[in-house]
């Protein structure tokens, strides 16, 4: 199936971008529907079992079936990289609009709101939300600052020399990150002499180091994620 989804474009804290395509309405619906299969099934296990145990199992019942419809979609997504059983048979998770792991928050006020999302009827006013937005988000994602997107590919980190790593002296933006592991990418490439000269033109970055490739290096490696 085409996805006619608007892409985002997200920097992650390594200085890597990468493309994130939300989700329309109807591969939503389709994991709704996933989702509600497996709920129905196990609210009519457990309706079964507690209807054994007469009024005291009907209580059971009633607690077991308030916990489960609020806090399965939360449980799963996570503690399960975002994903819902539906959500993961149809490839995809929700995350946060920045692109980080959805968190216990941000979960609980999305999937609370579903009551609101659900109004008049069958999430009429969640999908003209999702209509008007070019994140797809129902009311609950917007409140959230959540969005629900396809599994994006696997990143590859760049490969670069891995020594001790430190930290930038202050914060970088994504673009003077990115230069960095450009840098360190390319380094077998150069020379002693032409990496010290390139390093040293981060200037204060390096606090007049006297051995600016290395230290550059190891900035790059803190980027990539090392960090020991």
């Amino acid at each position: 199936m085409q996805k006619l989804d608007t892409n985002q474009e997200i920097d992650t804290p390594e200085g890597i971008a990468i493309s994130l395509s939300p989700v329309g309405p109807i591969v939503r619906a389709q994991a709704w529907m996933i989702d509600n299969l497996i709920y129905f099934g196990v609210m009519s296990v457990v309706g079964t079992i507690t209807s054994l145990l007469g009024s005291f199992g009907m209580g059971i019942y009633f607690i077991v079936l308030f916990f489960f419809y609020w806090f399965y979609p939360v449980f799963f997504e996570v503690l399960f990289n975002g994903s819902t059983p539906g959500k993961k048979a149809m490839n995809i998770r929700v995350l946060h609009i920045d692109g980080t792991p959805v968190s216990w928050a941000a979960s609980m006020n999305r999937n609370l709101l579903r009551t609101v999302d659900f109004l008049p009827l069958f999430y009429a006013f969640g999908f003209i939300s999702m209509l008007l937005n070019n994140r797809f988000q129902r009311l609950g994602d917007l409140v959230a600052g959540t969005m629900v997107v396809y599994n994006p590919s696997q990143v590859i980190l760049p490969e670069i020399t891995e020594t001790s790593a430190v930290a930038p002296a202050y914060p970088l933006d994504a673009e003077e990150q990115r230069a960095i592991l450009n840098f360190a990418e390319r380094l077998d490439n150069l020379s002693a002499e032409r990496s010290d000269e390139l390093a040293s033109l981060t200037g204060p970055l390096l606090h007049k180091s006297t051995a600016p490739r290395q230290q550059l290096l190891a900035i790059a490696n803190w980027i990539n994620g090392r960090r020991t």
